[in-house]
């Protein structure tokens, strides 16, 4: 079993989900909500509220991983750069605390929830509720997406988690003394 972390970046609304399960196995949601940030604020205390929300949700919810959405490019430079910039945030706050952080994206996350990469909202939606047995779907979207990419990260990072999870075994394993290595004349005729 292992808990992930999902994060749908935005500066305005961040969402945030908790997702607890392995590849067959039955998932949970342990938590979902939203880090808001005032549109009329300025960017650095939008950021500094977005670091705050993903801390709290961080040491209420000690996740194994987190997952956060690749941003992609946009018409709209503007909105790419606040996405771009909470997802830094993001990735900044859990690698400050050691914890694996993977990018997914959109397209992947909807392949992984719903079996088509170019499923809209309402299907990923509807299937985050279905897959983690909720009473009503989960809202807004970005909270949705946000379990989303925790589902994701869990059905589709397996081999990603084994690798990680062996990468942070070796990191606090001692190492042994070095091997010198031994060379080996070989005589004969060289051709």
């Amino acid at each position: 079993m292992v808990r992930v972390l999902g994060v749908d970046p935005g500066l305005t609304r961040c969402g945030v989900g908790v997702v607890e399960g392995a590849p067959g196995r039955p998932l949970r949601m342990a938590g979902v909500g939203v880090v808001r940030t005032p549109a009329e604020a300025e960017i650095g205390q939008r950021l500094l509220l977005v670091e705050q929300g993903i801390e709290a949700w961080l040491d209420e919810h000690r996740p194994d991983l987190v997952a956060v959405e690749r941003v992609f490019a946009q018409h709209n430079v503007r909105t790419v750069m606040g996405t771009a910039q909470a997802s830094a945030v993001a990735m900044l706050c859990a690698t400050r605390r050691g914890i694996p952080v993977t990018l997914h994206t959109p397209s992947e996350v909807k392949a992984a929830v719903t079996g088509s990469g170019r499923a809209d909202k309402a299907q990923v939606t509807a299937m985050v509720q279905r897959l983690l047995r909720l009473d009503a779907p989960p809202k807004p979207a970005d909270a949705a997406d946000a379990l989303a990419l925790a589902i994701c990260h869990i059905w589709r990072g397996g081999a990603t988690n084994r690798l990680e999870a062996a990468v942070l075994a070796a990191r606090a394993t001692p190492r042994s003394a070095p091997v010198k290595a031994r060379s080996t004349s070989v005589k004969g005729t060289v051709r």
